[in-house]
């Protein structure tokens, strides 16, 4: 079904794979010229500002947030001294939308957004029109175009465009006219053949590649291209599907090949001129290659809590007990006793049960999946029993047409919920089961408490990732766990009639029309940006947070779901950090953030707390360090997990850490680049070590000379553990992976407003 290459591979004529040692020793193909081939390269490089293709300096065509990023974002960047925004600039509003938390403040966003649009030159989508990457794909997107987005799921690979979902800070570079700087990445070649079976969808399909290539790291921080045969066996409305999931694998961005489906998509959203054919030239190489033969792929589900735990359909429902006994361990483990989740008491009479069904946003809400649910539940209907499926269209063009084609008069009848555009059951701020209730969605993740139960408060239902497919088939047979190949109505989707009528009447179109003496509107929970100091010669941690799971995902660092409201005001999310993980971090955070603003005030640490005279008397008993000063050591609290930062681009995940005083993060590896570049813009030092961590929560550490350090080698930095209680300090190793100059200083200035207030 899918083969991963153990080395890099030659793609001749887009048809023949050839393997890296095959191709060198005997057909003497050169591999830099080949690199050269790829449609990565050749889209990267008309993007790139620098002479230098290692290095890359990229700007990008245009921009994309939503309703809980687009205010940080706005708000660094006038901090930072920008006037308009220099290249289009989308606002959509499909996240805070319908959260039902905190009176006024979700639609003071909204008018907040609307406000900025005007002043700035930017597009405002105002809320239930479109989620952000649907409106992208119909009116943003196009071949050889590069498009940033601060929202992790930023992928239009399918329609020819380079899409990278990023932190906050790197859309503020870009609104400042600076660049996206990385180094040329290593491009996989998905090689793609056979034909995807008539019930198979495109979650199916991704869900399978997702399982492939997670664990093992394949793909991290790589180009997916999308090669070979079988894209021309899918619809390019069907590629969007998987395309948006490649988020899971952890590349850093992905494209397909386009051809005459991709045309036709443009043409028909009225942007013909688009269009132009991306194939890989003659002879391509590639650093690795995932061989996909799409005949061979079943109906799939991923199982709670990742996308990457996947199984076929057909194997949960032989062996459902063996399988959801595992599930049912790791719930034990992220419920830590508050909470009880339980898996085989779903299994009645040998089936498994699911309470609810969704198919929704950017993966599941698109126009064919939607069409296939309601052929599905053609002449069927959900029952009236527990279970219940809502579905939300992807836009209200979709929507539109779902109507007139009679799709929604067949859900509606068949007892499923219509609603409309709006991201909520991506991130638990929408239809959250009940406790201990069983989800099947098509939709993006499937992370613990992202559906939005709370393990603290004694709630927990977890979700499994499934196609729209066989999430209809499912509701068919009343919520009993079915297979889309249980059914015999797959494929007879008609033609998608796009109007954009909708967005004429009510999407703000500003761009390139600032006006400078418009007032943005900003409601009572709109703050700015806390004051960030920066960085001192010496600086002394506490560690906060001591987390050793696997995976810490970006759910666990700050929560989703009602949270999200809160978004505007950076120090009233803060206190969310960690909540449904390690609930007692704030208060820690916040009593170290006092020592330090106490010593910023002029105060002498040693006098603010017993604890620090004594830490600092040990510390100037170490040889080379008798002189140090605790009134010039910064102060702060760090965060040890095992792998933080996979999932969402929300740079909240690092500034809530930083406004409570957080001046690092340490870790084995970082899940993902664009975590870690969240860390560096908020101005924390993003340490790892190889070793297992000795120290706990409670400890400090004490790092010399970083200041100075930041300008040479971070491959070894001295640093020092303290144990409250005892007499020794133990001497540890950190390290920094690659930074460049502008992240160095970044982090000297605490925080990229700083650096940029400097700058500009």
């Amino acid at each position: 079904m899918i083969s991963l290459y153990s080395e890099g591979i030659f793609l001749l004529h887009g048809s023949e794979i050839v393997s890296e040692s095959q191709a060198v020793q005997e057909m003497c193909m050169d591999r830099e010229k080949a690199r050269h081939e790829t449609i990565t390269y050749n889209i990267l490089k008309s993007h790139n500002t620098a002479g230098d293709m290692n290095r890359l300096r990229l700007k990008f065509d245009s921009m994309t947030s939503h309703d809980i990023t687009f205010v940080g974002v706005i708000q660094t960047a006038r901090a930072s001294g920008m006037e308009r925004f220099p290249l289009p600039y989308v606002l959509t509003n499909c996240h805070n939308s319908l959260c039902a938390v905190g009176g006024t403040i979700n639609e003071d966003d909204h008018l907040f957004g609307l406000s900025a649009c005007k002043k700035y030159g930017g597009i405002f989508v105002p809320p239930h029109i479109a989620v952000m990457h649907q409106y992208m794909r119909e009116m943003m997107a196009g071949c050889g175009s590069m498009i940033l987005g601060s929202d992790s799921h930023t992928r239009y690979g399918a329609l020819g465009t380079l899409g990278v979902g990023e932190g906050g800070g790197e859309l503020v570079k870009q609104l400042l006219c600076d660049t996206y700087d990385i180094a040329y990445p290593e491009v996989i070649a998905v090689y793609l053949e056979g034909k995807p079976q008539p019930y198979v969808g495109p979650q199916d399909i991704a869900l399978a590649i997702i399982g492939a290539v997670f664990q093992n790291g394949y793909v991290k921080n790589k180009v997916m291209e999308f090669v070979g045969p079988g894209v021309a066996e899918m619809t390019t409305d069907y590629r969007n599907g998987i395309d948006v999931m490649t988020t899971e694998t952890t590349c850093l961005t992905s494209v397909w090949k386009t051809d005459g489906d991709t045309k036709n998509y443009l043409e028909s959203h009225g942007r013909g001129d688009a269009y132009r054919e991306l194939k890989p030239g003659a002879v391509a190489y590639y650093d690795g290659c995932v061989r996909v033969n799409l005949s061979e792929i079943r109906p799939m589900i991923a199982l709670p809590f990742h996308p990457s735990n996947v199984y076929t359909i057909d194997e949960l429902n032989e062996n459902p007990y063996d399988i959801l006994r595992q599930v049912e361990e790791k719930a034990a483990q992220v419920a830590d006793g508050r909470a009880e989740f339980t898996l085989c008491d779903k299994v009645v009479d040998g089936k498994i049960q699911v309470q609810q069904g969704i198919i929704a946003g950017c993966a599941g809400g698109n126009y064919t999946n939607v069409m296939e649910a309601a052929h599905a539940l053609r002449g069927r209907n959900c029952g009236s029993g527990d279970f219940s499926l809502a579905v939300y269209p992807s836009s209200q063009p979709v929507l539109a047409d779902l109507i007139t084609k009679g799709a929604v008069t067949e859900l509606i009848g068949a007892g499923a919920v219509i609603r409309t555009a709006f991201c909520g059951p991506c991130f638990g701020a929408g239809d959250t089961p009940a406790h201990n209730g069983f989800s099947i969605r098509h939709t993006t993740r499937n992370f613990p408490n992202r559906e939005g139960s709370k393990p603290g408060k004694g709630q927990m239902a977890a979700v499994a990732l499934m196609d729209a497919r066989s999430i209809a088939a499912t509701a068919a047979n009343g919520g009993v766990l079915t297979s889309a190949q249980a059914l015999d109505c797959w494929g007879d989707v008609p033609d998608h009639e796009f109007d954009r009528t909708v967005y004429k009447n009510r999407v703000y179109f500003g761009w390139g029309r600032p006006n400078a003496e418009e007032k943005l509107v900003c409601g009572p929970n709109i703050k700015d940006w806390p004051e960030m100091g920066g960085l001192t010669e010496h600086i002394l941690l506490k560690v906060c947070a001591r987390i050793m799971d696997p995976v810490t995902t970006t759910d666990e660092l700050i929560p989703s779901g009602e949270t999200s409201s809160f978004r505007s005001n950076p120090l009233g999310l803060a206190e969310f950090t960690l909540s449904r993980r390690e609930p007692a971090y704030v208060g820690r955070a916040k009593e170290v953030d006092a020592f330090e603003k106490g010593r910023r005030a002029g105060g002498n640490p040693e006098e603010l707390a017993e604890e620090l005279s004594q830490v600092f008397g040990r510390i100037r008993r170490l040889p080379e360090f008798a002189a140090v000063n605790a009134t010039e050591t910064e102060i702060g609290s760090v965060i040890y997990a095992v792998r933080p930062g996979d999932g969402s681009a929300r740079e909240q995940a690092a500034s809530c850490q930083r406004v409570l005083g957080g001046l690092a993060n340490i870790c084995r590896e970082y899940a993902t680049k664009r975590y870690r570049s969240n860390v560096i813009n908020w101005g924390m030092l993003p340490f790892q070590m190889e070793e297992e961590p000795e120290f706990d929560t409670g400890d400090y550490i004490f790092v010399p000379g970083i200041r100075d350090a930041l300008a040479g080698d971070l491959s070894r930095i001295r640093a020092y553990v303290y144990r409250p209680g005892r007499d020794t300090f133990d001497e540890i190793t950190l390290s920094i992976a690659e930074l460049t100059l502008e992240e160095r200083q970044i982090i000297r200035a605490g925080s990229l407003i700083n650096y940029n207030r400097k700058k500009h």
